[in-house]
């Protein structure tokens, strides 16, 4: 098979040509349709977090179908199209695998980090981690749910039940979760780039209710926040636009450091609080709400041997949507 494998932190990947994996007793093999191309994987090529498995194939929004079975890999037959997700693997029995906090185990496993990914023409992952996708989004369309719509829903379920609801940044996960919001009949108003009117056209287009600037207050107080662009500098400015009691949830792995600022922002019970991967609980809650939600996926796709023109153009901030490869 081919693969795109990171050799070297801060290195381009490179394409190669390995053996199809062999599934051990828990896993299925994956002939992979689309992969989604993540900002998560941008931190993971540039070093931002340490210490990837290398040499590694990245990639953790993965879509395929099983064409091989591990002894114990039980309920998914042969042909069924599944997801592969940023998490890929926990122990099931520390303290917080068993309190339901399976994405904060301290022997987790991530797809595209500590095992390889989808950035290839097959994958092995663990069958207790995959999910059966909607029937209703095609390969392409379903590759950003598994890392930007599982993530954004996370981040989500934790802003508690807002009316009004902020998103900053409106790259994959925010396209995904203005659509869903708006569908719960939430009031979304999206914070972009200074000056990105195409994006602020876009996230009006997918029901927001008020697009501008990410210095532009808001236009009503915010009952939440959530953060997708990786700039700590922007958690002040959320932190104004947030009522008394509210939340800012910084939905990223990765974020520049959070600049001071005055205890008067935090004060009134106001919350600020990050997300960390996502539970298969997430997973199945998500689909089940994707699956009743009519999305609409923009996607850009592009062939396998050129991933790295894609995370240069996620990197630029080339398009709206999501990057997906398809092998």
């Amino acid at each position: 098979m081919r693969a795109m494998i990171l050799e070297r932190v801060g290195d381009p990947l490179r394409l190669v040509e390995r053996p199809v994996p062999e599934p051990a007793r828990h896993q299925v093999v994956i002939q992979v349709a689309a992969c989604g191309v993540c900002r998560t994987d941008l931190h993971v090529t540039d070093g931002d977090l340490p210490d990837p498995s290398l040499p590694l194939v990245c990639g953790h929004e993965v879509v395929g179908r099983i064409v091989a079975r591990g002894a114990d890999a039980s309920g998914l037959p042969l042909g069924t199209r599944v997801g592969v997700p940023w998490l890929g693997g926990a122990c099931g029995h520390c303290n917080a695998c068993l309190r339901g906090q399976e994405n904060l185990c301290p022997a987790a496993r991530f797809t595209g980090y500590t095992l390889d990914g989808g950035y290839a023409e097959y994958a092995v992952a663990d069958a207790r981690f995959c999910f059966v996708l909607p029937a209703r989004y095609r390969d392409v369309e379903a590759a950003p749910l598994l890392c930007a719509g599982l993530i954004g829903y996370r981040s989500y379920r934790l802003a508690g039940n807002p009316v009004a609801l902020g998103l900053y940044g409106f790259g994959a996960a925010a396209h995904i979760l203005c659509q869903l919001a708006a569908h719960e009949g939430r009031r979304v108003y999206a914070f972009t780039r200074p000056g990105d009117l195409a994006a602020q056209s876009f996230a009006r287009s997918l029901g927001a209710a008020w697009a501008g600037d990410s210095d532009e207050p808001a236009p009503e107080p915010l009952d939440a926040a959530i953060l997708f662009a990786p700039v700590g500098a922007l958690v002040p400015l959320a932190l104004q636009a947030v009522r008394p009691g509210g939340v800012v949830v910084c939905g990223g792995i990765h974020m520049s450091d959070i600049p001071g600022f005055p205890y008067r922002l935090l004060w009134g019970e106001r919350v600020v609080r990050s997300v960390a991967n996502l539970t298969r609980a997430d997973g199945h809650a998500f689909f089940a709400a994707a699956a009743r939600t009519p999305l609409v996926l923009a996607t850009h796709t592009y062939p396998l041997d050129q991933a790295n023109q894609a995370l240069a153009d996620l990197r630029a901030g080339a398009f709206t949507g999501a990057a997906v490869l398809v092998p």
